[in-house]
């Protein structure tokens, strides 16, 4: 087929042009990364952005396997002299891979079945027969013909019965009505099974509970797939078998005066118990399951961008505590660059359960944390959101208060800082550290500039998703690999201080090539132009031309290696200050600011050979050449006293950070001890379908409490607008 037949079809689905479709696939086929694409790409492909272009790649993926399926599902019927003129049409008519597989379904070679047996015994043709109306005849006259090598009259009717049953279950037109009217109509249910045992009652709501397949949610479908895979619930699709069965009576039977109705009533019955009802049930938990692996999927990737994306406090020196009882709390101090200046140990909490911390160990711990304080200046104590982390706020607190001291502390998330302090980067990084101390440096840097220092973790560890474990790992993989990806590429990256992890996420570039860059830092010292980095191994023309508009150097030699401008528009943008008659030493200044502001794009555009969206691209740059779309997120809340659990009461307003964002709400760190749930229902705002469509990770927000359950350290939130 040709591509632009292919290319309409998705067009007319995305609501866009087909020319720029083709674009976007020409572009990818000479091996052109997506951020590289949405960013210097614009005037080919409409300013498209990322997620549209990798929805056009995906469609035209899908509509290229679709079609390359048809061509052998009619290669393969052929071959077997079965292939039909009106087959043929039904086949390419159709638009999606499991109407392909129902079409081909009567013609794929069956392991023994019922069916197949009964077709070995030549009774093939005498279930043709029944079919047929047989005016005037009797049933003997039918089936005696068929009755040898000992075959009795009920034996020949019941193998062509089943022959039928199969039949019916094959046709694909039968198949998509019943599968149609059990997503529209059908049900499913969840029961808790005899003997099991649901320790943590995780459960409770899907002990017995009965949803629309119309209206079951995404998180709800995941759960009953926890719960049945870990044997606590059984789980169930239920159609409506007296509508099915009726439905495929009439098809089959209806005005033909068949002969033989009964039986093939009898034969509709079993097909439908036997073969066509289990099938349509897994088919629809399937269908169920992708589409909810596929929002949970997109819930995560949401949750993991926004995180990523949260602004840096730039310039703190800060010291990061990873809390514990027993083993105790360990410490660790960073510049303001992220450098590591020194650690150590305090032990502010119970070593076992019950017990009391004696006044000489406290007071010890104390004046570890006063001493690091003065001695380094620091600014934030970031403490970690793991095991006894609100009795080491608790305890800190109380030291910031008691000794006047100028810092502020804030709760970070850890999720996934013990899976970076056990990984190779960190080993490589801090050899001799413990894996807790390599914690308490990661949770340092995680406020300073969380992108750099949560590129080190895999996606999926970060811990900001619903059922995460429980959907598509390798799909899972991707969807989190692109978002690091686009959220890395729309930021820029420092060549002279990013690490090895976030350089690798840089369009175009491999680990090995990332190594290099780093390693040639290493032996020849700062990085001063961007062609320089030409002269990097491993660094050749298109990765060069894919990566360097994402690399940037923040005291350069040529001022335009400062900014997102790439090299190959560094004429334009020269031809462009020339017109404003400013040079480069004006980038960045009110002068360019108000020259900009002023500028007549229509006279650029007729003078200089530019395109609208490089000369606005160049103008952003111009005006703010070392922007930082984080900037304009809202920065973390910083304490320095702590709210008890046990204090708080209904009715109190409180301010709080969304920590996770899922489909019936959201979690909420109000600063007690335990997150509150903000269900979507107390969110004011009845339009929304989604949680998403209103808050994301990292949002301050204020909230009411309207109920606590200090026994379950269960806190029920409502948004105050």
């Amino acid at each position: 087929m040709d591509s632009k037949e292919l290319i309409n079809p998705i067009a007319l689905e995305l609501n866009i042009k087909p020319k720029q479709i083709e674009a976007v696939l020409n572009l990818l086929a000479d091996d052109m990364t997506v951020p590289f694409i949405a960013r210097y790409r614009k005037e080919a492909t409409g300013g498209l952005n990322e997620v549209e272009i990798r929805e056009i790649s995906e469609r035209y993926n899908y509509a290229v396997n679709l079609e390359k399926k048809k061509e052998d599902v009619i290669r393969l019927i052929d071959e077997k002299g079965l292939l039909t003129d009106e087959l043929k049409a039904e086949i390419l008519k159709a638009t999606k891979l499991i109407e392909v597989e129902d079409l081909y379904r009567p013609f794929k070679e069956k392991k023994k079945t019922k069916a197949t047996e009964a077709i070995k015994l030549g009774l093939e043709p005498l279930a043709k027969q029944m079919l047929e109306p047989n005016y005037g005849k009797q049933k003997e006259d039918i089936v005696n013909p068929y009755l040898k090598d000992g075959l009795t009259y009920e034996k020949a009717v019941e193998g062509a019965k089943y022959i039928i049953a199969e039949m019916v279950s094959d046709n694909a037109n039968y198949r998509k009505y019943i599968r149609e009217k059990a997503l529209n109509y059908g049900f499913i249910s969840s029961k808790l099974k005899k003997n099991a045992v649901d320790e943590d009652v995780k459960f409770k709501m899907y002990y017995d509970k009965t949803e629309g397949l119309r209206y079951v949610k995404p998180h709800q479908i995941l759960a009953m797939n926890r719960g049945e895979s870990l044997d606590i619930l059984s789980v169930n699709v239920e159609l409506q078998p007296e509508r099915d069965v009726n439905y495929l009576e009439y098809q089959v039977i209806h005005k033909r005066h068949l002969l033989f109705a009964d039986e093939i009533k009898e034969a509709i019955a079993d097909s439908y118990k036997r073969l066509i009802s289990p099938s349509i049930e897994r088919e629809i938990r399937s269908i169920l399951t992708e589409d909810a692996e596929s929002k949970a999927i997109d819930v995560f990737s949401m949750n993991v961008k926004n995180l990523l994306l949260q602004p840096p406090l730039k310039g703190k020196v800060v010291l990061g505590v990873d809390p514990a009882f027993r083993t105790g709390c360990k410490l660790a101090v960073v510049d303001a660059t992220g450098k590591f200046l020194d650690k150590g140990v305090i032990y502010p909490n119970e070593r076992r359960k019950g017990e009391t911390v004696d006044e000489a160990s406290l007071a010890k711990s104390k004046k570890v944390i006063v001493d690091l304080c003065k001695k380094y200046k620091v600014e934030i104590m970031a403490i970690g959101n793991g095991t006894a982390s609100r009795e080491t706020e608790s305890f800190i607190a109380s030291v910031i208060k008691e000794n006047n001291l100028n810092v502020k502390y804030i709760i970070v998330s850890e999720a996934g800082a013990s899976v970076y302090s056990a990984s190779d980067i960190a080993k490589e990084e801090f050899p001799t550290f413990e894996v807790q101390e390599r914690s308490a440096v990661s949770i340092a840097r995680r406020i300073q500039d969380p992108l750099s220092e949560l590129v080190k973790i895999d996606p999926k560890s970060i811990g900001v998703g619903q059922y995460q474990h429980d959907v598509n790992q390798k799909e899972l993989s991707q969807a989190l690999d692109n978002v690091v990806t686009d959220v890395v590429n729309n930021i820029g990256v420092n060549v002279n201080t990013a690490s090895v992890s976030l350089l690798t996420y840089v369009s175009g570039l491999s680990k090995s090539s990332a190594q290099e860059i780093v390693k040639y830092r290493d032996i020849n010292g700062k990085i001063t132009t961007r062609e320089e980095i030409k002269g990097v191994k491993k660094i050749g023309p298109k990765t060069y031309e894919q990566a360097i508009g994402f690399l940037r150097i923040a005291e350069p030699i040529e001022k335009l290696d400062m900014t997102s401008i790439h090299p190959e528009s560094y004429d334009k943008a020269r031809a462009l200050l020339e017109f404003m008659g400013l040079d480069e030493n004006a980038i960045g200044t009110p002068e360019i600011k108000e020259a900009v502001s002023k500028l007549d794009k229509e006279k650029v555009l007729n003078k200089i050979d530019i395109d609208e969206y490089t000369l606005n691209d160049i103008c952003d740059a111009f005006v703010q050449p070392l922007r930082d779309i984080r900037d304009e997120y809202p920065t973390p809340i910083l304490r320095s006293d702590i709210l008890h659990f046990e204090d708080v009461k209904v009715g109190d307003e409180l301010e709080g950070t969304v920590r996770n964002v899922i489909d019936f709400g959201c979690f909420v760190d109000c600063g007690v001890k335990y997150d509150g749930l903000l269900h979507i229902s107390k969110m004011n705002k009845k339009e929304i379908k989604h949680p998403s469509e209103l808050l994301s990770v990292g949002d301050l927000i204020k909230v009411r409490v309207i109920d606590i359950d200090y026994d379950h350290h269960k806190l029920q939130l409502e948004l105050l607008n």
